[in-house]
């Protein structure tokens, strides 16, 4: 059960309205790293969790997350404030209205004229918030690290948007909000350490001959070694003798087929056969050939003419 406190978790304290921030604010509010995919990824996932403890934690961050949902829903909704008034209430002409919600390269008339300047559930560039951007897959193992990694790209969102308001009270609770992602990150790693073994994820035993093989598959100016690639940690395997058909096989695909569907196959295959030795005359060159279409004129290019940047085609 829910139940909802009118208090705000971090006071929103706006000096001026701003409508193009608004819309960029919109990336935590309806984005895939904004705080109500964040609650939905946790709440579904304790759910579904086994062990108490991390469902309680999971419970616990999703709700703190609509909390933050929240925060950044009313600083949208005060950036607005004004473009909303005079939206409404036609105080300028069109074009003045037009050019201050769009000036500058601000697309905040998409979210004025469709959403009256309300937090809507979109990205700063319009796309509708969808589940889609949930992927937990049931494991925990696996999904605590998603949501480590999902803590870290939304602390890394909130700094972006940090960088671009002077709005002391809008950074502020910006950072606050950038601060509770990196705690939550904490809990997460805690929760995955916590559990052992962890790595990998799941149950099933890997391949032992191929757990620890590096395959170096882009060769060239560039190549390095590291602990990511490192003798100590792996097998650096860069003969591609030695990464392909590595089961021993010849590295083909094939399948085991009855009688009739090899026959049928084997139809299908000689109906749909290229005479690789023919040259059938095509439309385009009969419309070449009457005149229809002009033959395309060869183009070459000189040199640039000494202190001229543009090249010249001739």
């Amino acid at each position: 059960m829910f139940s909802h406190n009118k208090r705000l978790q971090y006071t929103v304290r706006v000096s001026d309205p701003n409508p193009a921030l608004a819309n960029l604010l919109l990336e935590q509010f309806g984005g895939p790293q904004g705080e109500l995919a964040a609650a939905m990824r946790y709440f579904t996932q304790a759910l579904a969790d086994e062990d108490a403890g991390r469902r309680d934690m999971l419970f616990d961050i999703a709700t703190e997350e609509l909390s933050h949902l929240e925060v950044i829903g009313s600083l949208v909704a005060m950036l607005n404030k004004g473009a909303k008034g005079r939206l409404a209430e036609a105080v300028e002409t069109e074009a003045e209205l037009f050019r201050s919600l769009q000036g500058n390269g601000c697309s905040s008339h998409v979210t004025q004229v469709l959403y009256g300047g309300g937090p809507a559930l979109i990205n700063s560039g319009g796309q509708l918030w969808n589940a889609g951007y949930i992927d937990s897959i049931g494991e925990p193992t696996a999904d605590l690290r998603s949501n480590i990694a999902a803590e870290a790209r939304a602390k890394i969102v909130y700094e972006r948007l940090i960088n671009v308001t002077a709005d002391p009270g809008v950074k502020d609770a910006l950072t606050f909000l950038m601060t509770r992602e990196m705690a939550h990150q904490k809990s997460f790693e805690k929760a995955l350490y916590s559990i052992e073994p962890n790595f990998p994820p799941g149950k099933l035993a890997g391949m032992p001959e191929f757990e620890e093989m590096y395959v170096n598959t882009s060769q060239g100016e560039g190549d390095m070694r590291g602990p990511w690639n490192s003798d100590e940690n792996f097998r650096f395997v860069s003969d591609p003798e030695q990464y392909t058909a590595v089961d021993g096989g010849d590295g083909s695909a094939s399948v085991a087929l009855d009688g009739i569907e090899a026959k049928t196959l084997a139809a299908m295959a000689m109906r749909g056969t290229s005479a690789p030795d023919g040259n059938p005359l095509t439309g385009i060159e009969l419309g070449k050939a009457e005149g229809t279409m002009a033959m395309t004129a060869p183009v070459k290019q000189d040199a640039p003419v000494q202190g001229d940047d543009t090249d010249r085609l001739g």
